[in-house]
């Protein structure tokens, strides 16, 4: 095999100063376009047209030299580019999908997808046998051409769509998970009917096997995603996330694999961002994907790629190849009809099947109007394989371009006056709640677990906050144990048991490990992308140099992650806090507290929050009624039991453990942050008092 080589000094010197011509205007326009009060897209996609030679490029021929790819090699280099782009705005839009949400809408999305593909395919089709003769590649191939200008006419572009939605802040609202749903079924029954087509125009017959092996590909697509793609995505996750260390490895594995199952989905003859909105859908359901991950994901997607993709698609409309009135006047045809079928058929699924109100079903054709790249894509492939005219070509790309720039101005002015409903406020706002929580962040949970003959004790306590978060959170729980060779067998044999009895949920998982420095283990295990570490201690040390013990004070010193540590008491087995106290002080760390009590409590247990006021804190009463209101605020919202108490004590220490004795606490949870120290964990005078005199077991969260 020869090597490769690489592309011209030439091809690649315009391809650096077309990405940074396109990516700098795209994100200008798309600026100004936020100011305007449109999405970002439009501007982004009106880049790609003020550059090229509808505008600038076509009065001076000197930037479109530059701008403007001049040969094959430079046209295929940029595409690249711009098919990286649409792979990555993909992932994110499935990371953002919500299939509990689809699933309980799919007779509004189906309604709304069927009114749109029948009505539009039906325009398109009458369309394409009303186009003179002169405009056809080939006359002879009448149906040929009428039926791809009717199933290109029916294809969404799921790329604008979703970039429409993130923009106006749809993504999450249930109206935009509906659409989502939508254009998907467009997209995989027009490319399906695409296939038919095509084969119609290269083979010059279609039959029974052609149709079958078209459906074939999509019902492997739909089978292999639901399976494989499910294990990859599950065990590649778990073991990048369980046996690598480097930097970013989980968010290169997301890419990787995304951009596999592109290629996949690209040799079923289905367009690769299918694949990779898949792959993207299967991670946004694992809740141990880190939330840092996700947002360099938005980060690159939204700031780089996705603007030089739109830009690019803006750079293919060239205005001055149809200047010619007739040529003119068909292209606004071409447009009424797309506009008209798929806003009318939307609407008309979306009232008669689905049963949705006037403005809402206009929303939805307002949304799915938008053709954007998908449609030039599919009018490229018309154009190589001789369907379409270069004219009818120009024409579609204008239309796409013209109907990606309507669609979020359209569904603006539709979604505002869509009232949105109760129920979806609530799950918007309990959803707002639950990104802004502390505990909403903890999807790995680390668990060092020292081998015992039963499972009692700190150990339970140590469970049940485990099992609380996984319920509230689906956090993914790991049972660590350093042990040695002589105890290998055993402390395997007992973390079997923990794992289906105390600590049983579907994201527990054990590893032991043999090390001579079980600190030194525990730490480099808690630097694979764990969230929080949990550590239990039976008691606190005599005091002097240590806190909890030397190797738990190094554990809490040198983490990489926020720590738990349960300093337990006379608990027996099968106990569970009833009554959970949690001080406040106005501060991050004991807000972070409280959010963990509630997940501790679970709805189950009571919790209070007190507030002390000593003499050197005389005049706080207001402040302290300002937080405890919005506690209280806070708690209604999630339907958790608590109550708040202001009390007066000489100083904090003693008023917090009076609190314990009158409010009759069961458990105490305190908030707190890592003091600098050179050996010694510090997490300050107050809460090692507290940890030692405490008279019921103690919850410790530093972050």
């Amino acid at each position: 095999m020869e090597t490769f080589s690489a592309a011209p000094h030439d091809d690649v010197l315009a391809l650096v100063v077309q990405i940074a011509a396109l990516l700098f205007t795209a994100r200008v326009l798309g600026w100004v376009s936020q100011r305007l009060g449109q999405p970002s897209v439009v501007g982004e996609i009106l880049a790609g047209v003020i550059l090229g030679p509808s505008v600038l490029s076509g009065l001076v021929p000197l930037i479109g030299e530059w701008v403007i790819p001049q040969n094959a090699t430079q046209g295929h280099l940029l595409e690249v580019v711009a098919l990286i782009g649409v792979m990555f705005l993909l992932i994110v839009t499935g990371l953002e999908t919500d299939l509990a949400l689809i699933k309980r809408r799919i007779r509004v999305s189906l309604g709304v997808s069927a009114g749109g593909l029948s009505v539009t395919f039906a325009a398109g089709l009458v369309l394409g046998f009303a186009i003179p003769d002169d405009l056809l590649a080939d006359p002879s191939q009448r149906t040929v051409f009428a039926l791809f200008v009717a199933t290109a006419m029916s294809i969404a572009a799921i790329p604008v769509l979703a970039k429409v939605l993130i923009d106006l802040g749809l993504m999450r609202r249930t109206i935009g998970q509906t659409m989502l749903a939508s254009a998907m079924i467009d997209d995989i029954t027009g490319w399906t009917m695409l296939g038919l087509v095509t084969a119609l125009a290269s083979a010059q017959t279609i039959g029974p096997g052609t149709v079958l092996e078209t459906v074939g590909y999509v019902v492997i697509f739909v089978v292999a995603t639901a399976t494989v793609g499910n294990f990859l995505v599950d065990r590649g996750l778990t073991f990048v996330q369980d046996r690598f260390r480097g930097k970013d490895m989980v968010l290169s594995f997301v890419v990787v694999l995304a951009f596999a199952w592109g290629a996949f989905t690209q040799a079923l003859h289905l367009e690769p961002v299918i694949g990779a909105f898949a792959i993207g859908i299967l991670f946004g359901r694992r809740p141990r994907l880190s939330v840092d991950v996700v947002h360099k994901l938005e980060a690159m997607a939204l700031a780089v790629f996705a603007p030089v993709f739109f830009a690019v698609a803006g750079l293919k409309v060239n205005i001055g190849a149809i200047l010619e009135p007739r040529l003119l006047l068909i292209t606004l045809l071409v447009i009424l009809v797309a506009t008209f079928g798929k806003v009318t058929g939307a609407y008309l699924g979306a009232r008669l099947i689905s049963k949705q109100g006037h403005w809402t079903a206009l929303a939805y054709g307002s949304g799915l109007n938008a053709r954007g790249a998908v449609e030039i894509i599919i009018a490229t492939i018309g154009l190589s394989l001789g369907v379409l005219s270069v004219e009818m070509f120009s024409i579609i790309v204008v239309m796409a371009v013209v109907t990606s720039i309507m669609a979020p101005v359209a569904l603006r002015f539709t979604l505002a006056r869509v009232e949105t409903g109760a129920e979806e406020e609530e799950r918007l706002a309990k959803e707002d709640r639950a990104r802004d929580m502390f505990t909403s962040r903890v999807h790995r949970m680390l668990v060092p677990v020292r081998p015992r003959s039963t499972v009692v004790g700190t150990q339970n306590l140590e469970a049940l906050i485990a099992r609380r978060l996984a319920e509230a959170n689906e956090t993914a729980t790991t049972l660590f144990s350093v042990v040695n060779e002589a105890s290998k067998d055993d402390a395997a044999a007992y973390m079997a048991i923990l794992a289906d009895g105390a600590f049983d949920n579907p994201g527990t998982s054990t590893r032991t490990v043999q090390a001579e420095d079980a600190s030194r283990a525990i730490l480099e295990e808690a630097a694979h992308d764990y969230d929080l570490m949990m550590i239990g201690t039976p008691a606190m040390s005599d005091g002097g140099a240590s806190l909890f013990g030397p190797m738990l004070d190094d554990l809490v010193r040198l983490a990489p992650c926020p720590t738990v540590v349960v300093r337990g008491g006379s608990v027996d087995e099968v106990w569970t806090p009833t009554r959970i106290l949690v001080p406040m002080d106005g501060s991050p760390s004991s807000r972070r507290a409280l959010e963990l009590a509630f997940a501790v409590a679970g709805g189950e247990s009571e919790v209070e929050a007190v507030y002390v006021e000593t003499p050197t804190l005389s005049g706080t009463r207001g402040f302290a009624s300002d937080i405890t209101s919005e506690l209280e605020v806070l708690a209604g919202q999630i339907d958790q039991r608590m109550s708040t108490d202001v009390v007066e004590a000489t100083d904090v220490e003693h008023g917090i453990l009076d609190a314990i004795g009158s409010f009759r606490a069961d458990l105490l949870i305190l908030g707190t942050s890592v003091r600098a120290g050179t050996s010694r964990l510090h997490l300050g005078p107050r809460v090692e008092y507290l940890a030692r005199h405490a008279p019921c077991p103690v919850v410790i969260l530093n972050t």
